[in-house]
Formats: structure tokens, sequence, C-alpha cells
């Protein structure tokens, strides 16, 4: 295509329901908008837009699933002969690391929403897997590989769809030869279930201001490993929950292992993002945690099979913005419906979807269309999804305010007076600061010599990327915009010493010391697991991560 030639008119097609995600939330809301059309013998059209090149491409969690939302959704899926749910969880352990050792703390001490009996240890993406199909046979129409890049406005600034990026543009931002314009997907109603800082729930938050009334925004980083270990070291069903070495007192986090079947253990490590230290790296505290003796000795002698990394919405109750907006619902994680202390969010996810979609199909069946659903908001909070998050919503503002130690104990005691008296002590504590402003000069630190990855269960960046199986078309524009290059030098390498470069966990950051037009900040974008840290973390909230072309990004077979 010629540089004088104007860019063709998307294609369009028109939906009852357009949903933006193959996620948990995303295909929960498809299958039961499905289910009430049955119901009230009504043809509904439901398009499901999924940016990885298949569903569960991008999908990555620990996970441990209560599953109260897949019995809402569907009551007999236990009768069936094959389902993800293949591993209940057996036993439940807490452990308190230190350099050396640990304690195992008792069970009896845990507030009882801590119990994962009755839960299941799953591989996230393969459920997704398995509810696409369940979407799909009920008539949903699921596209992966197209990346929703646009919100679609009418003349009154009501949402009315969604349109997918083009395919074909070049690095510098022309049509190539392969260039082909993206389509429109318009729908009466648009739920929005891209994940944790999705691009287009950003974009939404911002212009409708729905996070004018509630708490900043908080996150954290989750990486995860997915390992063949040795027979002799499985325990099918086995749930450990661990806290404390590496990280500091005052830096927050946890780790995990869920041992499901087939001999495999999945492996994962969770930083807050609101760490102070511009040295620290989450990657390579993952790395010096399996090191540790209580951990290692389940990976020696195994072969690690996965890896992936993935922001996750810390911010919990306080912090949900409205959800409802003109023509559309923020569902899942695009609303931050996870609970943090529990780990767990899929649940809240899957009823999400399932009253987004009561609430679509309610305004459908009085025949209104791009309407606000604003008894969405109100419903979500008096339901069980506020129910479970209010219980534990000062967890994170106490371990923020107090440090890991003592934040553990008065977040223990406030979710056992919640539990069992139904108030807290503390009201609902405020988070503070947004991420991006808890990051201190390096001038206060000093930098932090990691240890050098062993090759048997520590490892590099790089070759850890290698195995999310991650691609992107080379010759497109970076994904990655940072919107003023002298303020990255200037703050984020002079000030700070160039975080990026490790709170990255695919190395995608790198600041080149050496040639004539050094420092040069170089983004290696093709490396990029999707997880939206640099839109989280970068000091200056100067980089923005925007969708890459449809199918772009990791490919995770079972995380």
């Amino acid at each position: 295509m010629a540089e004088t030639d104007e860019l063709p008119e998307r294609e369009s097609m028109d939906f009852d329901v357009v949903i933006v995600g193959a996620g948990p939330a995303g295909l929960s809301a498809a299958i039961r908008v499905k289910q009430l059309a049955q119901e009230s013998g009504t043809d509904v059209s439901v398009v499901v837009l999924e940016k990885g090149s298949e569903v569960g491409a991008h999908i990555l969690s620990g996970a441990v699933v209560d599953p109260v939302g897949i019995d809402r959704l569907l009551p007999n899926w236990r009768e069936e002969a094959d389902t993800p749910f293949k591993t209940p969880v057996s036993a439940d352990h807490f452990l308190l690391l230190g350099p050396a050792g640990s304690m195992r703390l008792p069970n009896f001490l845990m507030p009882g929403l801590m119990n994962n009996h009755g839960n299941y240890i799953v591989s996230l993406g393969n459920v997704c897997r398995w509810l696409a199909e369940k979407a799909e046979a009920l008539g949903v129409e699921v596209y992966p590989g197209f990346a929703a890049a646009e919100v679609l406005y009418d003349e009154d600034g009501r949402v009315v769809g969604v349109a997918t990026g083009d395919m074909g543009v070049g690095r510098d931002g022309k049509p190539n030869a392969g260039y082909t314009r993206g389509m429109e997907l318009r729908g009466k109603y648009v739920l929005i279930g891209e994940g944790a800082r999705g691009s287009l729930a950003k974009e939404l938050i911002a212009r409708y201001e729905l996070d004018a009334a509630c708490d900043v925004p908080k996150f954290g980083i989750g990486i995860k490993e997915l390992w063949q270990v040795a027979p002799e070291k499985h325990r099918p069903g086995l749930v450990q929950h661990s806290f404390g070495w590496p990280l500091d007192d005052k830096t927050g986090g946890g780790s995990f292992l869920y041992h499901l079947e087939d001999n495999q253990v999945a492996v994962g490590f969770v930083v807050h993002l609101n760490y102070k230290n511009p040295y620290l790296s989450p990657f390579d505290e993952f790395q010096r945690f399996k090191a540790h003796p209580a951990i290692r000795e389940t990976f020696e002698g195994g072969k690690r099979l996965s890896y992936g990394a993935r922001a996750i919405t810390e911010g919990g109750f306080q912090s949900v913005p409205k959800t409802s907006f003109p023509g559309g619902l923020l569902i899942g994680c695009s609303a931050g419906f996870v609970n943090v202390p529990r780990i767990k969010g899929s649940h809240n996810a899957i009823l999400s979807g399932m009253l987004a979609a009561e609430e679509v199909m309610g305004a459908l069946a009085r025949g209104e269309a791009n309407t606000e659903l604003a008894a969405y908001d109100s419903a979500w909070r008096t339901g069980e999804i506020g129910k479970d998050l209010k219980r534990v919503r000062n967890v994170k503002p106490l371990l923020s305010r107090f440090g890991t130690r003592i934040g553990t104990l008065l977040g223990g005691l406030d979710m056992w007076t919640n539990e069992l008296f139904g108030f807290s002590f503390f009201g609902t504590l405020k988070h503070g600061k947004r991420d991006s402003d808890c990051l201190e000069p390096a001038a206060n630190f000093t930098p932090i010599a990691y240890p050098k990855p062993d090759g048997e269960v520590s490892f590099d960046k790089l070759s850890s990327v290698f195995l999310s199986n991650t691609n992107h078309e080379e010759d497109q524009p970076i994904h990655l915009k940072v919107k003023d290059m002298a303020l990255q030098k200037a703050s984020e390498h002079d000030v700070f010493a160039g975080p990026s470069n490790r709170y990255c966990p695919a190395g995608v950051y790198e600041w080149v010391e050496e040639g004539e037009d050094a420092p040069r900040f170089q983004i290696n974008a093709q490396n990029c697991v999707h997880c939206k840290t640099c839109d989280i973390k970068d000091p200056n909230r100067n980089i923005t991560w925007t969708v890459p072309e449809g199918s772009g990004g990791p490919n995770y077979p079972n995380m």
C-alpha cells in the first residue's frame, strides 16, 4: 500500500453483546447470556474477543479455585467425565521463611476464609479452554487472535463497540504489503474483561472518571513456573503458601507451591508493587526463593516446563472503581475483584460475569441498548463478591503500613473479627500512594548483589522467557509507549538507576551505557509477556502498555 493511499474503511459486525477477553469473567458472562436466552426463548448474539493466539494462551494464575462460581454457572459440572478440575486440595500448609529455616504456622490460627479444603488446584488456562468449548456449544462466537485496540463511541459519548487493531503495520507506523484493516465489532452492550491493567479498561476509567470515588489502585506482580518433579516428591493436592525471606519486612509479598496432577508442581512468587527499593528485582527474588532449603528439595532433579508473569490487582474492596459506564460494564480483574489474602480472583470473576450477563439480559428484555447498567455496581457490592472482598479489605493496607510480620498479625486479627462479628476495629483503611509513587531515589539504597543462577532450580530471564513461548511480529510498532524520553533519562535513569530493567520479568527494558548516544533506553518489545508491570511501576507513569498485533505475546500451554 502506498503512503498516499487512504486507509480503507473498517468492516463491521453487529452483535447484541460484545465481550473483550476470554478469561473466566468474559467466558462466564457469555455462557450466562446464552443460558438466559435459552430460558426466555430469545436469540441473543454474543462474541468474545481474545488477543491471545488461542483461548488460554495469555491466562496465568496460581491457581487454587474456589468452586463457588463454577457451581453457580454450571451446576452439573461434577457429573462430567473429563473436566480441568482434577486435583482437589488435600493439605493446606502455611510457612514463615527465614534465611536458612522455616516454621509452619498452625492451621487453627488461620481465619476460616483462608481454608482451602473444598477448593481445586487447576491450570486456569485449561479452565478457560473448557469454558470456551461450553460457550461455543451454546452458540457464542469466540475469536482468538483478535486484539481489541480501540473503544467505539457514539455522538452521545456512549460505548457502542470496539475495534480490533490493524494488522501489517510496519515498525515505522506505515502499512506494509501484508496490511489488513481492523474490524469494528458493535454491540448493544460491551463487557470489558481484559484482566489486570487492561488498556481499554484504563481508557474507560479515565474517560468516565470511574475512579473518582474510590481509593488508588494497587497491584502486585506474580511470577510463576510449572515444573515436573520426581514422583517421590509429588503430593497431589498439597497447597503450600509462604511469606518472609527473601523479602525484607518492609517489602510485601509471598509465595506458593501447588501440587497438581501428573507430578506437576506450580511454584509462584508475588511482590507487592509498592516496594521502595529501585534495585529490587522481583524475578531475581523469585529465583533466590527457590534456593531456600524448604523449597529447593521439591525441585531438585525436576524439569522446568513453563514460565510466565502477570500483574495482579491488589486494591480490593476500596479500590474497585465504578463498574458501569454508558454502554457497558467492567468485569473480573478489569474491575479488581481479587481477594488478596486468599490469592484468589477467578471465583469472583465468574460471579461478576454472571451478574453482568443478568443485567444485560434484563436491559435487552426492556428493549434498551447502550444504556448505563448502574444496578450492576450495587449488585456486586451487596452480593457475594462484595462480602468476599469487604471482610479482607484491610489486609493489604495493614501490610503496607506495618510491614510483613506485624501487618500479617493485624491482618489476621482483622479477618477474624470480620468473619466472627462482621466488623473491623480499623474501619476501612486507605492504601495511600499509587505504586508508581512508592519508589525512592537510588541514592538511598545499595545495589543488591543477586546470586548467579545455578541452572538447576534458578535461571536467567532470557531462558525463562523462552519457556513462555512469547512471540511478536518484529516489523510492527513498539506497543510499549514512552511519552517523554527526556524524562525517562532524567528521572528513571539518573534518579532511580533504571528500575525498569529489574521490575520487568522478561528483559524488555535496558539502559545501554555504551556508544555515542549513551545512555540509551532500549525496548526489546518482542520479549514482552504482557504482565503490564511497566504501566504500573514506572516512577513517572511515563510508559503506557498497549496491545500489539493480535496473537502476539506469550503462548502459555497450561498456566
